[in-house]
């Protein structure tokens, strides 16, 4: 029997990647987008190596931009029922507030892409989620969603902002049957550490985080993991 469509976003690099490839490797046709058209067809060529038989869809598109996102969402619908919704979109800026630009341009940055992306793409593909009262939609929020860090700035902001929309749509959704889960990782070895001299066993794989977000999704219908908290074993940076 043919699977639904997984969307995950942000698919090229890091959680996203890892995404893409679980659920691709369980079976599932897989739509992903990214800003770079290069990594998403790196991205291609790599998954036609691993798993010939496998459906990957790619659109290059910049999440932070509402008309991108649009392009995108239009393109999802052409692709037939969208099952899974994973928003991973998004960016770290660091900084302490007072030292922000003052016109507010950081702030309005970090919402863009870690708040705004998830925002219009879960409301675009509601409507369907709702009509067939199926789904599952998870956020990539952070613990910095929980806790407030030194030099987390606006990005601190926009992720209490993801967790709290999540927390929202867990509340108005959950009578629709569609599953909702705020996933809260800590610092997990992607891009994003690049050049740091800390060593692997202080991050997150993650593979890991991917595992455990297929793990949440495979339960029964009847239950649902709400916040999802993973932090390296020996505790947060």
């Amino acid at each position: 029997m043919q699977k639904n469509i997984v969307v995950i976003t942000g698919g090229t690099k890091g959680i996203g990647r890892a995404l893409v490839l679980r659920f691709l490797r369980a079976g599932y046709p897989v739509a992903t987008c990214a800003r770079s058209a290069q990594d998403l067809q790196e991205l291609q060529a790599t998954v036609a190596a691993e798993l010939p038989a496998a459906q990957l869809h790619t659109h290059a598109a910049d999440l932070s931009q509402q008309n991108e996102t649009r392009r995108f969402t239009d393109f999802l619908s052409g692709l037939g029922q969208v099952e899974v919704l994973i928003n991973n979109t998004g960016s770290f800026i660091p900084g302490r507030l007072q030292d922000e630009p003052a016109d507010g341009s950081q702030l309005r940055q970090m919402l863009d892409v870690n708040l705004l992306s998830a925002y219009d793409v879960t409301l675009a593909l509601l409507p369907g989620l709702i009509t067939r009262r199926n789904g599952h939609i998870f956020n990539i929020c952070s613990t910095a969603s929980l806790t407030a860090y030194p030099n987390g700035g606006s990005y601190g902001i926009a992720k209490f902002a993801l967790l709290g929309m999540t927390k929202n749509l867990r509340e108005e959704l959950k009578q629709h049957n569609i599953r909702v889960t705020a996933v809260l990782p800590g610092a997990t070895l992607t891009a994003s550490w690049e050049g740091t001299d800390l060593p692997a066993e202080r991050f997150i794989k993650a593979e890991d985080v991917a595992e455990a977000i297929f793990s949440t999704f495979s339960l029964s219908p009847q239950a649902v993991i709400e916040e999802l908290l993973i932090r390296p074993q020996l505790g947060d940076l």
